[in-house]
């Protein structure tokens, strides 16, 4: 009986537990402070990150031309990422305070504004043209003053929002510089770090971990190469459409397909009522010629995304769209990329684990 009671293993000691308790608050309290001290960091490092995954086998791919040299093509790539996120942030800001006069200008535009009256084809639209029509009349005959009314407010707060963001200039300017140098960082320590990512996935969940590691990095490529250069593709044509036809704001106007591209909206919303505009003022060829350069803007996605995406991870594409449009509505920009790495790490789990033959558990 002895032996018996001598083989139970013992109950947890009240100091036992006590110790536990504390040693597990003490280990919240760490993970709690350590987080809150890298939160100003966090965002430019998930930037940096998505950069350094998307573009890994273009750096690999330099590093084997400059004779194997893994400092030199980290070099090369960082300079190149700088170029391409600084200078053009520095031509935007030289822009705007060249600018400022003109864009004050345009907030006290409507006290000099005159409405002319409505064209016929306003009258004309389906449902809603005869009330267009009669409140452009109204406008029309209320005079500048009236218009004037109508639209200040807008105007003030369309100046307020804009003098806020080029307030913030500065701290973009300084969160794009983080994001170079957390880059430059992880070009050179790329396999360090995915190695250590990789081994703490391990650890939680064994080989469906590691698994979920490396599709978590093929559905960043993927979505980098499917839906960014996809829209950068679709924004080049619909700006040279708009460059030849020789439409006023050509580089805002891009710049806007460029954000509804990224969003999936595709560049119609911007398009076609430049087609709209170049008919109306009788520009006929520059209508026509913008017709075709919005058509195949319009449809090049559909053939050029798929296989882009399948380039980079073999997922299902409804997933990664999915992905992009609800993380892009829930989280911003960022949500383009963490949007699908979240459906395709759980959509792999979740497939795993329906199809796990349970003796083997």
């Amino acid at each position: 009986m002895d032996g018996e009671e001598n083989q139970v293993s013992p109950q947890l000691k009240p100091h036992d537990l006590t110790k536990t308790v504390l040693s597990i608050l003490f280990l919240l309290a760490l993970m709690a402070a350590s987080f809150w001290i890298m939160l100003p960091f966090l965002s430019a490092l998930l930037w940096a990150t998505m950069v350094v995954i998307s573009t890994w086998p273009v750096m690999l791919g330099l590093q084997a031309r400059l004779w194997g040299r893994r400092g030199l093509a980290a070099t090369v790539m960082t300079l190149a990422l700088l170029m391409v996120l600084i200078i053009p942030l520095g031509v935007a800001v030289g822009a705007l305070v060249s600018h400022m006069d003109e864009i004050v200008g345009w907030a006290k535009a409507p006290e000099k504004l005159v409405l002319p009256q409505p064209p016929g084809w306003v009258e004309g639209l389906p449902v809603v043209g005869p009330k267009a029509a009669n409140a452009w009349k109204v406008m029309t005959e209320a005079g500048p003053d009236g218009l004037a009314g109508k639209l200040k407010p807008y105007a003030g707060r369309i100046l307020e929002w804009f003098a806020g963001k080029v307030g913030g200039l500065g701290g973009m300017v300084l969160q794009f510089l983080l994001i170079v140098i957390i880059s430059a960082i992880l070009y050179v320590n790329g396999e360090t770090a995915a190695a250590g990512v990789r081994r703490f996935t391990h650890r939680l969940a064994g080989d469906r971990g590691d698994r979920a590691a490396v599709l978590a990095a093929g559905a960043i490529r993927g979505v980098a190469m499917g839906v960014v250069v996809t829209a950068v593709s679709q924004s080049v044509v619909a700006g040279i459409g708009l460059m030849l036809a020789a439409v006023p704001g050509m580089a805002l106007l891009t710049s806007a397909i460029l954000v509804l591209c990224l969003a999936q909206l595709g560049p119609m919303l911007i398009m076609i009522p430049a087609v709209v505009w170049k008919y109306q003022t009788g520009d006929a060829f520059g209508g026509t010629l913008l017709v075709v350069f919005a058509l195949v803007s319009g449809t090049m996605d559909n053939f050029l995304r798929p296989v882009l995406i399948r380039k980079g991870a073999d997922l299902p594409l409804l997933l990664i769209i999915a992905g992009v449009i609800g993380g892009m509505i829930s989280m911003g920009i960022m949500g383009i990329f963490i949007g699908p790495v979240v459906l395709a790490v759980t959509h792999t789990l979740l497939n795993e684990w329906i199809h796990l033959d349970p003796s083997a558990e």
